[in-house]
């Protein structure tokens, strides 16, 4: 096997016993992105220097047997994660120059465990989209085929997983946009509880959705890096102080006697593709085989979950990205003839057309005479969906539903109509809505040999629960080994 294939487990393993260095396994990624990356396009900048650099450290750590959690692993970023000294652009003209000089808790929390980086990755713009067309940088594709996308907004760290340009990634989730990419690329994706793992440092979207985590070639690849960014962080003020147990002991693969909720509304829909339902219908059927219970659940109000999102995220939105004015960082036009008309030029240049019309959505809902029509109903529903999950949970342990409704679609056949692009997030946005957690398993292949994904979704703070049973599905199969041929 080459070493750009390796899981990181499998190379932790051969950098304890010095089988590989740090440097020979970071220039082999490294090597592999300058050979695939004009075909898939997954990076936004690659930190050729400072990964060696950081490398070399690690085999000085590994030579004293200091080892840490991710020491020597090659691990790319979300380009929406500050990175102190590295560009962070959100994909977005308007922050195309921008360096923070500070690094999120999650970067600090990867070099405490001795990461490297190999570069930040491409995204939909300020992390809002489905497929990472809205990229104000590049289209990424999807490695499987290259005419398809590779989901969205964090397309580019999945991208760059399932072509092995890295062993592991960070990405963000505000309404499946780590699970999602995660299931048209055959990778794995999880969305952890609101709370869990420190937004500090993340360039917000929608703050009460945003959520940091991790895509992975494997469950247990995915249990390292959530053990390794998770806990409490006093500068964010919605990270949650509860004990972060250990993700990958948890992995037993027993899942007998556990109960698996279904979402009869969720499998009932209309639109889904006879490739994902008949996936997702055999792994239901490895659970049952395996021992588990498998119990109907309803979420009545899962059915205003798109237009409750599509209220509130963009609502948040359009008073996040107000910071972004030309004053304080970033682009500015600088041949305005008054502050104003530098205001409307900046905004007007810097922000693609889904930002803009995103922006524009949430200031008239939450504009004087419209907030009680929209943003406070949206509100309400909201809290009518979260108890729907509280009520599924009291009779079931985990929710078992399609990621998405189709395989990855075609570069191009959404882009110009929002309402479908927006539908395809139609399993995943009420998990972030309720904040629970989430994953998307590799389930299947259509009949196009694209990846389909299997969303477990479990009570709060639980994990441990979905990392457990989509680890049993993964070990009886073996989609999640099956590489794209780039």
């Amino acid at each position: 096997m080459n070493l750009h294939e390796l899981t990181i487990h499998e190379a932790q393993d051969l950098l304890k016993t010095k089988e590989i260095s740090a440097v020979e396994l970071t220039r082999a990624v490294l090597d592999r992105i300058q050979a695939v990356e004009p075909l898939v396009d997954a990076y936004i900048t690659v930190t050729e220097a400072l990964a060696l650099k950081q490398a070399a450290a690690a085999d000085k750590i590994i030579g004293q047997n200091t080892a840490r959690a991710l020491t020597g692993i090659p691990i790319a970023v979300k380009d929406l994660i500050c990175t102190r000294g590295v560009a962070t652009t959100c994909a977005s003209k308007i922050l195309e120059n921008f360096i923070p000089p500070y690094d999120a808790t999650v970067m600090k929390k990867l070099t405490a465990a001795g990461a490297v980086m190999t570069g930040k990755v491409n995204m939909d713009e300020f992390a809002m989209g489905s497929s990472t067309e809205n990229s104000g940088i590049k289209i990424t594709k999807n490695p499987w085929d290259r005419s398809r996308v590779p989901g969205g907004s964090s397309g580019g760290s999945a991208a760059a997983v399932a072509a092995n340009m890295c062993l592991g990634a960070l990405g963000s989730d505000t309404g499946g946009s780590i699970r999602q990419p995660a299931s048209h690329c055959g990778v794995v994706g999880v969305k952890p509880t609101y709370g869990r793992v420190s937004r500090f440092g993340l360039v917000a979207f929608a703050s009460s959705l945003d959520q940091i985590g991790p895509l992975a070639r494997d469950v247990t690849d995915a249990a390292i890096l959530m053990q390794t960014i998770s806990g409490h962080d006093a500068k964010d003020s919605t990270s949650i102080d509860t004990p972060v147990p250990d993700f990958r002991a948890a992995l037993t693969g027993e899942v007998k006697g556990l109960k698996i909720g279904i979402p009869e509304q969720y499998h009932a829909l209309e639109g889904i593709s006879p490739d994902v339902l008949s996936s997702v219908k055999k792994a239901m059927d490895f659970y049952r085989d395996a021992g588990a219970e498998l119990v109907d659940v309803s979420l009545p109000h899962s059915q205003y979950a798109v237009a409750a999102y599509y209220l509130i995220a963009p609502a948040e939105a359009s008073s996040n990205l107000a910071r972004y004015d030309g004053v304080k960082y970033g682009a500015r036009d600088t041949g305005a003839a008054s502050l104003i008309d530098m205001y409307k030029n900046t905004r007007s240049a810097g922000f693609g057309p889904e930002v803009q019309r995103r922006i524009l959505l949430g200031t008239y809902a939450l504009s004087a005479g419209y907030y009680d029509a929209y943003y406070k109903k949206a509100s309400q529903i909201r809290t009518l969906i979260k108890k729907d999950f509280e009520t599924a949970f009291s009779a079931c342990d985990i929710l078992l539903s399609p990621v998405t409704p189709t395989p990855a679609f075609n570069i191009g056949e959404n882009i110009d109509d929002p309402l479908t692009m927006y539908l395809s997030d139609i399993f995943t946005l009420s998990a972030n809505l309720a904040g629970i957690p989430g994953l998307s398993v590799p389930c299947g292949f259509s009949n196009e040999g694209l990846p389909v994904g299997l969303q477990l979704m479990g009570n709060y703070f639980e994990e441990t629960t979905i990392l457990n049973a989509a680890y049993a599905f993964e070990q009886a199969t073996d989609f999640h080994c099956r590489r794209p041929q780039l």
